[in-house]
């Protein structure tokens, strides 16, 4: 199937906000000894909870949050091991488990703007474009994988994607590594995607193309 790619919007944030709720930070006030974060109202909770992380090391509040994020997924010692590690590297873009990869990207950038700065940055890329079908009666909704082959033709050579996952994303191999690769794919309309993926695996400037069309198999199996 052809389709033709145009990029509306692509930019870097140091932080997506909307991943942390209000309940988060009442839980994670309560693991900072907090007392009744509950009855503080909505407006400041996330003021509070920096005031609150920022009494313990570094170290200690970046392990309170992962236990709080990720107890289910790492052991007591990986999170005793990545609390110190975060303060000098961007764990987030290294760990081997990319499945990880974007739950460490909201905690490092949680503790990174809680403590103004001792903890490592990192950014995700927010690429906004519209994905047109040019094959008639084509109703495919786009998956990660898809779309991540279809950006192939406007990503740079250089691009870390293009070039640890060659065979993947030029559709010769099967492709797993789309869904954490891409950490949220939204579809508010026809057409359109808003795709939010690491910063260091896909930059803004990787996009060397605001348009371009582009050829993708569509399995028709059932």
């Amino acid at each position: 199937m052809k389709y033709k790619v145009k990029i509306e919007n692509a930019h870097t944030v140091d932080e997506i906000t909307e991943y942390w709720s209000n309940e988060d930070y009442i839980q994670l006030l309560d693991k900072f000894e907090y007392p009744d974060a509950e009855d503080t109202g909505t407006e400041g909770l996330r003021e509070l909870l920096f005031m609150a992380i920022t009494d313990f090391e570094p170290s200690e509040a970046a392990r309170i949050v992962l236990a709080y994020k990720l107890g289910e997924h790492l052991s007591e010692g990986q999170i005793d091991q990545i609390s110190n590690d975060m303060l000098n590297d961007k764990v987030c873009e290294e760990y081997p488990e990319m499945e990880l990869q974007a739950a460490l990207f909201h905690v490092n950038q949680l503790l990174f703007k809680a403590y103004n700065g001792k903890f490592p940055s990192s950014s995700a890329t927010i690429i906004e474009c519209s994905v047109t079908p040019l094959d008639e009666n084509n109703e495919t909704v786009l998956t990660k994988e898809m779309l991540l082959r279809l950006l192939n033709d406007g990503l740079s050579d250089r691009n870390i994607v293009k070039r640890l996952f060659e065979d993947q994303i030029n559709g010769n191999a099967d492709f797993p590594e789309a869904e954490n690769i891409i950490w949220d794919l939204q579809h508010p309309e026809e057409n359109r995607y808003r795709i939010t993926t690491s910063g260091n695996l896909i930059k803004k400037d990787d996009i060397v193309s605001s348009e371009w069309e582009s050829k993708i198999e569509i399995d028709s199996a059932p």
